[in-house]
């Protein structure tokens, strides 16, 4: 699933190529990307119609588009989904679910200066495979989407609140990675930045949060932000070909990863081969030497 640095990554194409343009038409190929609407297919195309773009914001995993009107297009990208920007007429994708035809934009000094900017007509296009994904409009969602203000903030939210959030992990006795993929504590880390996060802390994801210290919480948390900064730069993380930016390219920094899919490879720092381990129905990756398993809590005998 994308996480924060991909869906970041796509928030910025969103920014550049569809800010200031209206709306010209929807066309809902496939009604499953669009079930959380309660207008239904046609209803969710009729009110879009018309309307502009104003801006592009994201909280954790979660896109919205602000309109013109005060309402807002909300997004997710699932397991699959891809938003991505096509001259009108392009060959249309295996996976395309929703279309939506946009005017030419309306062009300031920010978008003459960009190089990459287009300025003509283009078609905003929703794809996705699996089909986890989807799109609704919030209404009066410009500012906040009712339908995610229970997600926390991201590490990099400058209303983060860092001590509340090191105070939160210490009060829980669940581990450590548990609590990072917590998306009402912390959003936008997902399973490869948490894992990477925990390589580089050298702390195991499960070592409980009451037993950690104000300082390795901190540097958990730090480590996190570094990691997807560096996943930022390059694009994010692309292990297939289910994630692309806008313009349809992979990230790369799954070639800078230290632990997440390095099952049986060495460690980076101490040589010690990588370990894989069941977790939620997923995979952790750790380095058993750098990252020692937590002894297992005593319980005290009963009188």
């Amino acid at each position: 699933m994308p996480e924060l640095p991909e869906v970041e990554t796509v928030r910025e194409g969103l920014e550049r190529h569809v800010v200031g343009r209206t709306v010209e038409s929807v066309t809902v190929l496939h009604p499953r990307p669009v079930r959380r609407d309660l207008r239904g297919p046609a209803g969710f195309g009729a009110a879009l119609t018309g309307r502009r773009f104003i801006a592009v914001r994201r909280r954790g995993k979660y896109l919205w588009l602000p309109l013109d009107s005060g309402d807002a297009l909300l997004g997710h990208l699932g397991m699959s989904g891809q938003l991505v920007v096509q001259p009108p007429g392009s060959p249309d994708e295996r996976h395309l679910r929703v279309r939506f035809v946009l005017s030419r934009s309306v062009e300031d000094r920010a978008q003459r200066a960009s190089r990459d900017h287009v300025h003509g007509p283009v078609e905003l296009r929703f794809v996705d495979q699996r089909m986890f994904g989807g799109l609704s409009i919030s209404d009066g969602g410009a500012e906040l989407p009712p339908e995610i203000a229970h997600i926390a903030r991201d590490p990099f939210d400058p209303a983060f609140d860092e001590d509340l959030f090191v105070g939160r992990v210490r009060r829980r006795t669940a581990g450590i990675k548990r609590l990072l993929l917590d998306q009402t504590l912390i959003s936008g880390v997902g399973n490869i930045y948490a894992d990477e996060a925990l390589w580089r802390a050298e702390l195991h994801g499960e070592r409980s949060g009451d037993r950690l210290r104000p300082i390795q919480v901190r540097r958990v948390l730090a480590e996190a932000r570094a990691v997807m900064r560096a996943a930022l730069v390059q694009g994010g993380t692309s292990f297939d070909a289910l994630y692309v930016n806008v313009n349809g390219e992979s990230g790369y920094f799954d070639r800078s990863l230290h632990a997440y899919g390095r099952e049986s490879l060495p460690c980076d720092r101490c040589g010690t081969p990588i370990r894989r381990v069941e977790f939620m129905n997923r995979s952790s990756f750790f380095c058993p030497r750098c990252q020692p398993v937590p002894r297992v809590r005593r319980v005290p005998p009963r009188d």
